[in-house]
């Protein structure tokens, strides 16, 4: 399946969706039921050891905390819209965010019809506005898997996603919907009278730590990723990379030597993507570009609309990358070799590639996309 010709099909799907979720949740979703799970619903021990880190070292940053003392929580993840409007039904849309700078980590991932949506996770900073938050994705729990424990918020979703989610002994439900949670705390969301449904939910990381406040979820998490001060001989300078998702999510990050940051654009104007929370450019320290395969899945995310099969992006496994990081680029090999396991990368040479101390975006690309002439361009 090709997104990209796929994404004539995403302001349809999102009108669908925005009108028909909560219908969907509460009907058991449009789809066939879901299977039994293949993944174990709680974690064994990591395969790989784990670095313990000073306790003033941010785990999914490795940067120093201000207060000298990283917090004892487990990580949140926020599902986050992003597509553009108005759309097709004249209704708002998921961008300006709130919230994206605040995160330690934020995986751009692909859903139906040619759309991406956010998993921003929050672990050593604070956001006081996080969102929209959208519905739960089948990629969004294998993608937590990696955290040990965690805690993700969102609104809504299909009933395989919900039931495969309420069965994990590792990851807290945080649903505005509230469908068989065991912790469940109406006053977690709030709707922005300045946005229009289903783009108007939001959160925070105090809402949400506040509720999720049991023994179990004052952890911090080990690192997910490998930190490095030192780059390989590999690496090449960059001045800016576009990927071309699909229709209006393309995303271009510039190099910026003045901040020492990638800043994020939209689209062939080269838009600046402003976080609402800050009023500053969306920027990161670090992005990996991931190729994945993918299948998609056996159930609908909306009943009867072609190109709505879920995208099961294979997160587990081998495949091959780039890393951005101070003005370079470093092509990679990814692994992961379960799902308990941490993303790690090789070099060319086979020697391993560590990210700069700081955030990093995760660029979640399908392998049908990334074959695609032109689909990722890199400009040096």
């Amino acid at each position: 399946m090709n997104p990209r010709q796929l994404g004539v099909l995403a302001a349809i799907v999102v009108v669908i969706i925005g009108g028909v979720v909560g219908a969907v949740v509460a009907s058991g979703g449009g789809g066939k039921k879901p299977a039994a799970a293949t993944a174990s619903s709680t974690l064994p021990p990591p395969a790989t050891t784990q670095p313990k880190l000073a306790k003033d070292v941010c785990p999914l940053t490795d940067v120093r905390d201000p207060s000298g003392n990283v917090p004892q929580r487990a990580p949140i993840a926020v599902k986050i819209g992003n597509e553009p409007g108005p759309d097709a039904g004249g209704l708002g849309a998921a961008r300006p965010q709130s919230g994206l700078n605040e995160a330690d980590i934020v995986y751009d991932t692909p859903a139906e019809g040619g759309i991406m949506r956010y998993e921003a996770i929050y672990q050593c900073q604070n956001a006081s506005a996080i969102g929209p938050v959208r519905s739960i994705r089948w990629v969004d729990t294998r993608i937590l898997a990696e955290f040990r424990h965690s805690i993700l918020a969102h609104v809504g979703g299909i009933e395989p996603n919900i039931a495969y989610l309420n069965s994990l002994s590792y990851v807290g439900n945080a649903d505005d919907d509230c469908v068989n949670e065991k912790i469940c705390d109406t006053q977690d969301f709030v709707q922005s009278s300045s946005r229009v449904p289903p783009d108007a939910t939001y959160t925070s990381t105090a809402k949400l730590w506040s509720t999720f406040n049991q023994a179990e979820y004052h952890h911090a998490p080990s690192p997910v990723f490998r930190y490095s001060a030192s780059l390989p001989s590999s690496a090449t300078p960059l001045k800016q990379v576009q990927i071309n998702f699909s229709q209006g999510t393309d995303a271009i990050w510039q190099w910026s030597a003045a901040k020492g940051e990638f800043l994020h654009f939209w689209g062939s104007t080269a838009t600046p993507d402003i976080d609402q929370l800050d009023n500053q450019q969306v920027a990161t320290t670090n992005i990996f570009i991931q190729v994945l395969k993918y299948q998609i899945g056996p159930y609908e995310e909306t009943s009867g609309i072609a190109g709505s099969g879920d995208v099961e992006s294979q997160t587990v496994g081998t495949g091959k990358g780039w890393i951005l990081r101070n003005g370079k680029m470093i092509a990679v090999t990814w692994h992961r070799a379960g799902l308990q396991d941490p993303t790690t990368f090789t070099d060319a040479a086979g020697k391993a590639v560590g990210l700069a101390p700081g955030r990093t975006w995760v660029e979640m690309v399908i392998n049908t996309t990334a074959n695609q002439a032109g689909a990722i361009t890199f400009t040096k």
